[in-house]
């Protein structure tokens, strides 16, 4: 029997959906192998693979897979679909945040090509010529996050489109003016880590730093999208402020019931406090975040 889904928020579809995509065959993003070890489960972690293995039953249609595709193009598919859902969700909040909104407006490129890192270009240049400052500066601010979005800068007949307000010798140095840039102003990046393993724990972390220390100009929203299983690890990215903005889990509700089903108390209790401390969020939450 299909089921009627009529009369249902668009949030609340597009949700389902990813979850569709991300369990789908072809993408095997989520998948479950004959003994039980999902896709995004540590083998060696009893706790990892009994939450997800419950997290594979309370999601639909998650396929049987004993051969599932490599780590990394888990990872470039599942950021593939993060992007799609919030291109999806977050181009109808028009009327919430306006503007004229561009997702990956330069795909594998640096942070360069936003405003407010355009002189870190420059920077890159100067130490590519002078071999000392490479190791006083390091080269980990050209960084290169996973999903971007951008807001153009608007021409001066839509600024004034109700009223005159720009024009003259007022408002020559702001960003949101054509006039003045033409440059994409960078609104979020979003770091999509399939799972988190330890050693790569700390690289979103190290990601926002950056942004928020070589900017120039205002702070961009920067979050984590997630789909591990294993609230310890979760934990090791979410806690703590100054850095990541939130960390969102792409099945938050069917997480927190996996954790009580697989009998993992501590992990719900922690997934507890995380969320009680507004740390994580489902993804569901993500686009009317970024709309603040």
């Amino acid at each position: 029997m299909t089921e009627d889904h009529s009369g249902e928020s668009l949030f609340t579809t597009s949700r389902r959906n990813l979850h569709k995509d991300v369990a789908n065959r072809t993408t095997g993003v989520l998948s479950i192998s004959n003994s039980g070890i999902a896709s995004n489960a540590d083998k060696d972690s009893v706790a990892s693979v009994r939450i997800a293995e419950r997290l594979c039953q309370l999601l639909p249609g998650v396929p049987v897979m004993d051969v599932k595709p490599k780590g990394q193009t888990l990872g470039r598919r599942f950021e593939h679909l993060v992007r799609g859902y919030l291109e999806t969700t977050f181009s109808v909040l028009e009327h919430l945040r306006p503007g004229k909104w561009v997702f990956n407006p330069g795909i594998g490129q640096s942070i360069t090509i936003f405003r407010q890192y355009e002189h870190l270009a420059e920077l890159e240049q100067t130490v590519a010529k002078n071999p000392r400052l490479k190791t006083t500066l390091g080269h980990g601010y050209l960084i290169k996050p996973d999903i971007t979005i951008g807001r153009t800068p608007e021409a001066d007949a839509s600024i004034n489109v109700r009223k005159n307000l720009v024009g003259g010798n007022a408002a020559t140095r702001t960003d949101l003016r054509l006039a003045v840039n033409r440059q994409p102003i960078m609104h979020a990046s979003i770091s999509c880590k399939w799972t988190i393993r330890s050693d790569r724990a700390q690289n979103s972390r190290s990601e926002a730093l950056n942004l928020i220390r070589n900017r120039k100009g205002p702070n961009p929203h920067v979050v984590v999208v997630t789909g591990e299983p294993l609230p310890a690890r979760i934990a090791a990215l979410a806690l703590g402020t100054g850095d990541i903005d939130c960390v969102y889990h792409f099945a938050l509700d069917e997480l927190l019931q996996a954790a009580d089903e697989a009998g993992v108390v501590d992990g719900r209790e922690l997934l507890d406090i995380l969320v009680e401390g507004r740390r994580l969020k489902d993804i569901s939450d993500l686009p009317l975040d970024l709309a603040i």
